[in-house]
């Protein structure tokens, strides 16, 4: 079954909004882009709901609405005919930092899970480019200690203000790197601060019911968000999302990652697409 917007529908929207939230258009007051940025941001972010579903704020309509999805697509698969696909952008940051070893299994977990129809491989995207705007999710992730330069900290601030959903994950657990992530978001959003996100937060039901995230070395792992608007744009890892176990080449060697790693990644995304 296609979606809930016709092809041509939304792909003649998708394109408008390219159009409306090129980083260039903004001035300093936004005003280009706040008088419609709540219908911009579902149209972009959603890919495939009716932009009357955006109203939905509880819960209950929450899962009712994932529930017609699922009973839409036979099987829960999705139907990937359409060439209406989201893609998610894999950042290279500080000059040429690149996010290696993060897995790409959960795009393919949620294309089968729900009508979503996701890309399978990630987009390497650099931070400090306007084509990073065109990417409704993004995963940053690495080891060590670094550093982003002042274009890198503007599209940032400006891709999570407008629309734009980061899952920022510590590379085997890397504290150097989580340092300096968390040091580069208190520069970039001084009034804001990375909090912990609840189990019973609405991010852990949207595909996969999870209760607890376990770690691969034992204890239980905490999530931490950013919020704008009202809602989480930025999910962080300490511990680390990367599914490194899925990955040839890769080994989160003395780290202590999130076992289940994939299905909260993709509850992380279809969070992302449905605000």
């Amino acid at each position: 079954m296609r979606t809930l917007l016709a092809v041509k529908e939304r792909k003649e929207r998708k394109e408008d909004w390219m159009k409306t939230a090129r980083p260039e258009t903004f001035n300093t007051q936004h005003s280009t882009f706040n008088a419609e940025s709540v219908e911009h941001r579902a149209i972009r972010n959603s890919m495939f709901f009716a932009e009357n579903l955006f109203s939905l704020c509880s819960l209950r309509s929450f899962a009712a609405v994932l529930i017609f999805i699922f009973a839409a697509a036979p099987g829960g698969a999705a139907d990937n005919t359409s060439d209406d696909v989201v893609e998610c952008a894999n950042l290279i940051y500080a000059g040429t930092k690149s996010s290696v070893c993060f897995s790409e299994e959960f795009l393919s977990t949620v294309a089968s899970q729900t009508t979503i129809n996701t890309s399978r491989k990630f987009k390497p995207v650099k931070l400090g480019e306007k084509e990073v705007f065109r990417f409704p999710f993004a995963v940053m992730t690495g080891e060590g200690a670094f550093t982003l330069t002042d274009d890198e900290r503007k599209n940032l601030k400006l891709y999570l203000e407008k629309g734009g959903f980061l899952l920022a994950s510590a590379g085997c657990s890397s504290k150097e790197w989580g340092d300096s992530f968390e040091r580069e978001i208190t520069a970039i959003f001084p009034d804001r601060r990375l909090a912990d996100v609840p189990m019973d937060h609405p991010i852990f039901r949207t595909i996969f019911d999870l209760k607890r995230l376990d770690m691969s070395h034992g204890g239980e792992a905490k999530l931490r968000g950013l919020t704008i608007g009202g809602k989480i744009v930025l999910i962080f890892s300490a511990d680390g999302l990367n599914d490194t176990a899925t990955m040839h080449g890769c080994c989160c060697c003395g780290g202590n990652e999130i076992q289940n790693s994939q299905k909260v990644n993709a509850n992380i995304l279809a969070y992302a697409l449905l605000q």
